[in-house]
């Protein structure tokens, strides 16, 4: 692996491990829990997003000159079959997940719906800064090194395992390791790093928008829902 590749490694563990220290210290200035988490957040994710693209400056140049990459038509298919394959790993990953006694919901996804609400801004890091970070991450540096000494599956599932453990949300992840598989596939058929980008920021920007922006709309077209389930069969 080369060196750049280690640094932006340590980058994306400094940033994680930066809000134990960054967090308390905006709490203490002053800030409640929520605005010191999203001011963190902010600072800490668009700080790594700037050092890794400065290390990763060499390799976007030379992907210019790879012929092997999709066109940007084809790029396009993948990134919406992308989307529509990640939706449905995920709700097959769910489904046996349940059946293995996972009944509540994750705390992960709850404890990002709840700042989100509060703070709206903080979309922009779930939805775009993240996305962007975790798969340069997991799917150029570590599923990319991988497949140069392993095949496909193993790379794609050792780099989805850490992408999986990276979340801490242990009861969840078959979920995270699945949409990793996903998002490594899409790499590995274009090329293009843009592609499961594109298809991560915008899977979670459509969670986010229904559990955040929508979810009052959600709650009451699915009582609506209820309601008239209770009707027909009141009738029938």
């Amino acid at each position: 692996m080369p060196k750049r590749y280690w640094w932006v490694l340590a980058t994306y563990v400094l940033m994680q491990l930066s809000a134990f220290i960054g967090v308390p210290l905006l709490y203490a200035g002053g800030f409640d829990e929520t605005q010191a988490q999203v001011l963190w957040s902010m600072f800490s994710f668009l700080t790594a997003f700037i050092v890794v693209l400065l290390l990763l400056l060499k390799d976007m140049k030379r992907a210019e000159w790879n012929r092997n990459r999709a066109s940007a038509g084809q790029s396009f298919k993948w990134i919406v079959l992308g989307i529509l394959l990640a939706f449905a790993t995920q709700m097959a990953a769910g489904i046996i997940e349940q059946a293995l006694g996972v009944r509540h919901a994750s705390q992960n996804t709850k404890m990002i719906t709840e700042i989100a609400k509060q703070m709206p801004i903080f979309i922009i890091v779930v939805a775009v800064i993240g996305p962007i970070l975790e798969e340069v991450v997991f799917r150029k540096v570590i599923f990319g090194s991988l497949r140069r000494r392993y095949d496909f599956t193993i790379a794609a599932l050792a780099s989805s395992f850490l992408f999986g453990l990276a979340h801490l949300d242990f009861p969840y992840l078959l979920t995270y390791v699945a949409m990793g598989y996903v998002f490594a596939f899409l790499y590995e058929k274009t090329k293009r790093i843009v592609v499961p980008i594109a298809a991560h920021a915008t899977m979670n920007t459509i969670v986010v928008l229904l559990q955040v922006v929508f979810s009052d709309r959600l709650e009451e077209y699915i009582q609506h829902l209820k309601e008239t389930e209770s009707l027909i069969l009141f009738f029938f």
